[in-house]
This record gives C-alpha cells, structure tokens and sequence, in this order.
C-alpha cells in the first residue's frame, strides 16, 4: 500500500493542475528557440512534465498583383485589346502571352512577368485600355520582396536602326548549336534579330547578321535539277486545275452601322487621324512620266542572280534608292515641320516608307537608312516587310520613324494618282503602273518603250514647284540610266 499512495497523489495533484499549479506555468527555455509554438514546463514536488501547445501556422499565399498596361511608346495613350489568350483560373508562367493589343500603330503581344493564376480580367474583346490601367490580376505562387516588376510588352518585329537590345525580361531562344556559331564569330544573340517561331534566333539571322556587319554577301546553296537520264522515268502532266470559284456576296438589302474601332481598330483610327492632319497642309502637284526601258533590262539580268541568293527583286528597290540618292541633293524634302510650322528639322536618315495593301488596311512602314544600303539590301528589307505585312505582324519600330514615302498604286492599278502626305513628312510620290506603249527614239523611230507615271505632292508652305520638279528630274533620271547610279553610289 505504501508503494501505491504516491502514485495516487500524483494523479490527484495532476488533475488539479489547471487550478493549482496555473501561476507556475513557465516557458521552457530548451524549446525557445523553435519559434512560437507554446511549450510549458511544469514542475511538482512529485513530477515534472513538459506540455507542448497547439503550433498554429499558415501557408505563405503570393500577392494578387494588377498587371498594368506599360507605355508601348510613340506617345501611345490606349490600345484596342484584340484577344485574349487567358482566362480566369489559368495558370500562366513568365513570358507566356496574355493579350493582343492593338494600337495606332501596330498589334503587340502582351507578356506575362509573373508565375501565378489569372484572378480577373478587366477588359472584354475591342475594348479599349489605357495605358497605366490594369489588364489583369495574377495572384503570384509567393511573395514578392520589393516593389513588382514592369510588365514585358513583346514586339513583332525591330527594326535596323533601332537598337538591338534585349528588351527588359525577355530570354534570347537559340540552340546550342546557333550559341556555338554566335559565340566562335565574336556575335551577341541580343544583337541580332529571330526569324524564327516567338523570335527563336535560327542559323540564317546569324549568317545573314555577320555578312551585313562584314559588308560581304555570302552565296545562298541553290539546288540543281537533276538532269533528265534515260533512267529517269518521264515526268507526268500536273492537270490543269480550274480557279477557286469566287463566293458572291450575300445582299441583306439592309444598311448597317458599325463603329470605327471595330473594322480593323487602332489602324482605322488612326488613318482617320492622320488624314484629318494632312488637311491642313497645302498641297502642291507635280506629275511626269518616266522611261523605264532600260531599268527593265537590267533587272531581268539581275533577278535570277537575286533570286539564287533567296531575295525576290522587284523595281521598287531600285524606285527607293534613286529616291535616296535625290534626297541627297535636295535634303528638304526629307525633313519635317512642327505642328504651327515654326521649325523644320532636316533628317539625316533616308527612312523612306512604302504604302502597302494589307489585310488590316493601308500600312505604311519603312526601311530604315536607305543612304547606307544598297539596292539589294533594300530588296531583303522589303522582302521581310512584305511578308510581315501579309502576315499581320509588322510592327512598331517597323511603322514609324518615316521620312519620305513612295506609294505603289500602280501594282493594283491607274496610272496617275493623287497621294496626299503622311504628317510629319512633307512630300510622297505614287508610281503609277508600268505600259508598253509607242515612243519616238533619237533616230525619230517609233520604239516600243516601257512607261511609268509618277504624281508627287509637297508641302507647299516650305517646298516651292520649281524644288519638287528638280528632285523629280534627278529621281528621273537615274531609272532612265541605271547606270548613273553607280556614280553617287556611297
């Protein structure tokens, strides 16, 4: 019996712990420094015990942070959004897409900066964002230190003179195997610009990057046809196939409205801007014809050569470098004026623009330093903005920045044209289309000739007719005789 009476009195004196011993309750100091989880240690003059508290913890949840428009540039103030490539409840990892936006100028793919879940939309399709304002919100996978990060905007396309910079959290794509190439050739991957899928940098844009920086044209591999051998059995005759037949439009009989933003958005209004602003500049005409027997030669001598080395040669290269080497002499046609012309500013880079049919409507984007290029770089340049354009991708760099532009009307039709000026420019000239047509020779003999009518217009404030005529005289000239083009050529 004695052996069991402590035993008793332990248990009784631990029942009446709650009240007895409460104000003896004290921290162990062994477990402090596992954190905040309560551990007591109680003492008894017949036991001592350790009590261990109920640990209350949480998961770290990230922040729902609003991803906000960033400024596109060009003094872009809002954009038409165009597609959305989320929805709520998606996950979305760094540099996937969100949106397609659409400005003034061109489309841009919105990326995203974030590992997270879309939370909220705040846009619905041809709604109209403002740049500053939130597009979405995205509760991140954890907590971010600091202030969140600017959001990524990807651009289409980047032109040559614009410098060839990583933009801020955008990741270079490139094999090991175009790294190695890059890197025995001395090459920045950030310094070149991919033509590859999402901007995927390819073998061709580090051949073609390292040809443009040593000034040499490498020879692209043309493939032979195989000669026909006995062996070789005859080739079948591809029937002739019918042409697609032409769907005929449905007539409603019934008028329909429709607002601006939604044919075609940021390019519809802003042609509707642009012209409103050439309205107010006078302009003044000047119309010629010009021969091009001889230029038409020379380019069927130089268009299988073009063509094995990839490039397609049409004769807008040769109608943009003559151009070019006229603004050399007469330099204000390549300027601009300010909005009150008070000031002129005289270019120094021939951005010469192109106005182009495209399915979004009439774009006009431009190759850069036309000065310094020569005619077959201008027919790679073109042959990359015509594939852009017809692929809906051009983009901003490759749209602005204009300071003379040519329009080639005549490639659908007309001969003579009207072509009203694109602010800030102060001239354009429209080509009409090219005619066989009867002309006398020196000998007084009638000869087949090769004709081309050309309309330009000027800035009649700051560029008098007798300027414009000269010019086009010049510009006349070299298409007539190609080869006084060799002689300013730089």
């Amino acid at each position: 019996m004695a052996a069991v009476t402590p035993v008793r009195c332990s248990l009784t004196i631990l029942r009446r712990l709650p009240r007895v011993v409460s104000h003896r309750l004290q921290q162990c100091s062994r477990l402090q420094a596992l954190g905040p989880t309560p551990v007591f240690h109680i003492s008894t003059p017949f036991t001592s015990v350790h009590l261990r508290g109920f640990r209350c913890s949480h998961v770290a949840s990230g922040q729902v942070l609003s991803f906000r428009l960033s400024d596109i540039g060009e003094g872009i103030m809002e954009v038409t959004v165009k597609e959305w490539y989320v929805k709520e409840g998606d996950r979305v990892s760094q540099f996937d897409s969100i949106c397609e936006v659409q400005s003034d100028k061109a489309s841009v793919t919105i990326t995203s900066r974030y590992d997270g879940i879309i939370r909220k939309l705040y846009y619905d399709v041809d709604a109209i964002a403002h740049v500053g304002s939130p597009l979405v919100d995205i509760e991140t996978d954890k907590a971010l230190e600091g202030a969140p990060e600017e959001d990524v905007v990807e651009t289409p396309a980047i032109s040559h003179e614009q410098s060839h910079q990583e933009i801020e959290g955008q990741k270079t794509q490139a094999t090991p195997a175009v790294r190695r190439l890059a890197m025995e050739n001395n090459i920045k991957l950030s310094e070149v610009v991919g033509t590859g899928k999402d901007g995927r940098i390819l073998k061709e844009d580090i051949i073609s990057f390292l040809a443009k920086q040593t000034g040499a044209i490498l020879p692209y591999e043309v493939q032979k046809t195989p000669s026909p051998t006995e062996d070789t059995p005859p080739k079948e005759k591809t029937p002739i196939m019918a042409p697609p037949a032409i769907p005929r439009p449905v007539f409603t009989w019934k008028d329909r409205t429709e607002p601006l933003n939604v044919m075609n958005a940021g390019f519809q209004k802003a042609m509707v801007k642009t012209m409103t602003a050439a309205l107010k500049i006078p302009h003044f005409g000047y119309c010629d014809e010009v021969d091009l027997t001889q230029l038409v030669q020379l380019r069927s001598e130089l268009k299988d050569l073009a063509e094995s080395r990839g490039v397609k040669l049409s004769y807008m290269p040769f109608f943009i470098k003559a151009a070019s080497l006229g603004l050399l002499q007469f330099p204000i046609l390549n300027a601009s004026v300010d909005e009150g012309c008070q000031n002129i500013t005289f270019k120094a880079s021939h951005n010469i623009g192109l106005a182009m049919d495209t399915p979004q409507g009439l774009l006009v984007p431009n190759v850069k330093s036309v000065q310094a290029l020569s005619v077959f770089d201008i027919a790679v340049e073109l042959n990359r903005l015509q594939a852009l354009g017809s692929a809906g991708q051009l983009g901003t760099a490759d749209l602005t920045g204009g300071t003379f532009t040519l329009s080639n009307i005549g490639s659908i039709g007309g001969t003579y044209a009207k072509p009203v000026i694109l602010p800030p420019e102060v001239a354009i000239g429209a080509l009409g289309k090219i005619q066989v047509l009867p002309r006398f020779n020196s000998c007084d003999k009638v000869m087949k000739a090769y004709i081309m009518n050309v309309s330009w217009s000027a800035d009649h404030r700051i560029i008098d007719g007798a300027t414009m005529s000269r010019f086009s005289n010049l510009w006349r000239s070299y298409l007539e005789n190609p080869a006084s083009m060799v002689l300013d050529l730089q």
